[in-house]
């Protein structure tokens, strides 16, 4: 999965900034107004023409462009942040505005990793055999194996000769010479999985123990969430698991919530640049390394995360689970910033414009210009600071 070319061609995805597009333009503009002015005021006023030319190039303003997006953007990226939210860079911001679909990955995503009940199918592992079943875990990151992790109790650490863990599949690996393999059914060899149960089968020796059992706990606030995200984007929830839980979801979930089940990571991949094909904005939640190939695809991946300390390198972001319930607000946030951003653009252009008109009539000194451009600087800065604070401050 780490292999596949999507995870360099990253940064291929970068678009263009509102600053980039409507800075390309700005120069060669002011440059023909400046030249413009300077030719008609040499048949007037030869002096004139030279401070009128100086005046047209001081007053109009590029810091005030060049500085809105960015001073608006580190400020959002300061409070998000400051309420969990950890994002790569700004220009993730921009790309959040865009989005029209999310997708969500279930399993540690919309299901909580904490309150999880787990019980065991088969026959009882002795002190011995839970020992070498919890060393095996630990070197897991996938939700399943963490839960049940925690879930046993505290035993002593030993030494694993081998090791290596299959994404999507299980985990497997030798502690003094006997084999311990933990995952699907197939994984595993001997295991039955059953289509109403998230399972993880476990084999020692190719002896097959029994399964551990999941009670799936959505996380507090997943109906109420869906339902706002539902006004303005199309969901989907993808799984690894059976569909089992198909019934609960559908209850759970707004109507019209694509529900997609027995994914692998590559399939999950598939399913994100399809949807990129059909011309859809698509942001990824997931949950880690499973879900890589998908966050790396997708215009937007948020990795989801107990731990924050612990994330896939593929993502966008980082969400503290405690935040969980919050993501509609934070996507309407961002595109409030965009609203921000293109406010302090049309701010700037009507100081340029007025700026301007002075400037090219002759009544602008370019002393006065250079008083007047760096308030215009600092106007717009105060402007998107205090834009952005209102706009995190309502509910």
């Amino acid at each position: 999965l780490w292999s596949n070319e999507v995870f360099d061609k990253k940064d291929a995805k970068d678009h263009k900034t509102l600053t980039d597009t409507i800075s390309r333009y700005f120069t060669p503009v002011l440059l023909l107004i400046a030249i413009a002015s300077f030719l008609v005021w040499t048949f007037i006023d030869t002096k004139t023409a030279f401070d009128v030319f100086t005046a047209v190039l001081i007053v109009a303003c590029p810091c005030a462009l060049a500085l809105s997006a960015p001073f608006t953007l580190g400020n959002v990226l300061r409070i998000m942040g400051r309420r969990k939210l950890y994002l790569k860079n700004a220009t993730v911001i921009e790309q959040m505005a865009k989005i029209d679909m999310l997708v969500f990955d279930k399993t540690g995503t919309i299901t909580t990793n904490r309150r999880s009940g787990i019980t065991f199918e088969g026959t009882p592992p002795d002190d011995k055999q839970l020992m070498y079943i919890k060393n095996i875990l630990r070197g897991s990151n996938h939700p399943l194996s963490r839960m049940i992790y925690d879930h046993l109790p505290v035993m002593p650490v030993v030494p694993t000769d081998e090791f290596w863990e299959v994404t999507g599949k299980g985990v497997q690996g030798v502690i003094d010479g006997f084999c311990i393999k933990a995952g699907s059914a197939s994984f595993v060899e001997n295991g039955q999985d059953s289509p109403l149960q998230t399972c993880v089968h476990i084999s020692i020796n190719r002896n097959y123990l029994g399964r551990y059992v999941f009670e799936n706990q959505y996380r507090e606030g997943l109906s109420e969430l869906f339902k706002d995200l539902g006004r303005d984007y199309r969901l989907a929830v993808l799984s690894g698991d059976n569909d089992g839980e198909m019934q609960m979801l559908e209850t759970m979930l707004p109507a019209g919530t694509q529900l997609v089940f027995n994914q692998k990571p590559e399939q999950k991949l598939d399913y994100i640049k399809h949807l990129q094909e059909q011309g859809h904005r698509v942001m990824m939640v997931g949950d880690g390394l499973n879900d890589a190939g998908a966050l790396a695809q997708s215009d937007v991946g948020i990795s989801v995360s107990e731990n924050v300390n612990v994330f896939s390198p593929a993502c966008d972001g980082i969400l503290d689970a405690s935040q969980f319930r919050e993501m509609a607000r934070y996507l309407r946030f961002c595109k409030n910033t965009v609203k921000t951003i293109k406010m302090s653009f049309l701010l700037s252009l009507l100081y340029n414009v007025v700026g301007l008109s002075f400037a090219v009539t002759g009544q602008l000194m370019p002393l006065t210009a250079a008083i007047i451009m760096p308030l215009s600087t600092i106007t717009i800065i105060s402007f998107v600071t205090l834009m952005s604070n209102y706009f995190a401050s309502r509910k």
